[in-house]
């Protein structure tokens, strides 16, 4: 039987890694820890989930696991920073979207009329 503070540094190795397949494990990992490893340890299960996430680009289940971990331990000021990150990851990643499909808009309508203008003639 494997402790749950050997799972938790095993977990850690591999959201460290900078292979996307291994922090996927770790990230498992840690969701298996939330619900059955030591409860006094859960908000720092959800801290490396939120982080691990975050590298991942997985920005809404980083939020999700920052805010349970707030609600818990609200005036932890590196949960805090991790959260206005996430939030900032989020805030760019729309306006990117936004800005892809205005783009694709634009074009579309740039081929439309060009192809009405052709079909003119």
């Amino acid at each position: 039987v494997v402790s749950s503070q050997t799972r938790f540094e095993y977990a850690l190795a591999l959201i460290r890694s900078r292979y996307t397949t291994d922090i996927l494990r770790g990230v498992n990992e840690f969701e298996d820890l939330c619900s059955t490893g030591d409860p006094n340890a859960r908000r720092d299960y959800l801290y490396y989930l939120a982080l691990a996430n975050t590298k991942i680009k997985e920005y809404q289940r980083a939020r999700d696991c920052i805010k349970k971990f707030l609600s818990v331990e609200p005036e932890n000021r590196q949960a805090q920073e991790l959260d206005k990150l996430i939030r900032d990851k989020l805030t760019k990643d729309g306006l990117k979207g936004m800005a892809m499909v205005g783009g694709a808009a634009v074009a579309i309508g740039g081929l439309i009329g060009i192809g009405m203008a052709l079909a003119k003639k």
